[in-house]
């Protein structure tokens, strides 16, 4: 299984939209893919429509007790996807965890028990750099960056390459930036552009061709729970997140 962590500890940058929609698009290729969200808002788990508060086990319990990690797997309504779930309950480990013995490695132990039985691995981050965050980035092979297309963007990512660097230098020697990935780009703005052109220019090796577009259809799925793949695949949203789907398929 590759497993490709979607990062930014940055808020409201598409990251999660982007964990369900690549998800969404691997799974028609054909490849089987688990998504798998520890981030406590659990948005991930309800955009793919689970109602997390019914849920007897999570990615909270797994963290805790490893042999957990099959009965806790949901199927979802689609083949070839299915989910680790993450609950309110996952606020806690990052303090229940400080203390305890390789704490930032209990997702990649999680991990490695199933690690044969799917093709792609996603594993949406919550937004901010701490414990959780950590343990998504020792369990990967490779990290995805969503950039939402404004001003403060290269601001943030410096802090991220930082913490990047140092989980490979110290806990993860494999680790590689898959790509940066510019989102919710709205082509009326000079500013999208500038910060294109910019991000473009300051990392010309890892920044994704495509560009996923600021899009109403994004924005609705998950209120379905659906991406919006499933949900209007004709819409320019779904379009660029099937090309980032090749262009990931094209990089592997």
């Amino acid at each position: 299984m590759k497993k490709i962590a979607v990062c930014n500890q940055k808020g409201g940058v598409g990251k999660t939209a982007t964990a369900i929609n690549l998800t969404a698009g691997l799974s028609l290729a054909e490849k089987n893919v688990l998504l798998i969200d520890i981030d406590p808002q659990a948005n991930s788990t309800s955009g793919l429509g689970v109602d997390y508060k019914t849920l007897e086990k999570s990615i909270y319990d797994c963290l805790y007790e490893p042999d957990l990690v099959r009965e806790t797997i949901l199927k979802t309504k689609w083949p070839r996807i299915s989910i680790v779930p993450s609950t309110t309950d996952l606020a806690g480990a990052e303090i229940e965890l400080v203390d305890k013995d390789d704490r930032e490695g209990k997702l990649k132990k999680v991990l490695s028990l199933i690690d044969f039985d799917y093709d792609f691995g996603i594993i949406d981050c919550p937004p901010s750099l701490g414990l959780l965050t950590v343990n998504a980035l020792v369990a990967c092979d490779s990290v995805i960056i969503p950039i939402q297309c404004e001003y403060y963007a290269l601001e943030g990512l410096e802090k991220l390459l930082k913490t990047l660097k140092a989980v490979k230098n110290g806990l993860n020697s494999n680790l590689v930036i898959e790509g940066i990935l510019l989102t919710m780009y709205d082509a009326r703005l000079n500013l999208a552009k500038d910060v294109v052109e910019d991000i473009q220019a300051h990392f010309p090796e890892v920044v994704f061709k495509t560009v996923i577009p600021r899009s109403v259809r994004i924005a609705e799925s998950p209120s379905y729970g659906n991406s919006v793949i499933h949900y209007s695949i004709v819409s320019s949203g779904a379009q660029a997140y099937l090309n980032l789907t090749r262009e990931l398929l094209n990089h592997a």
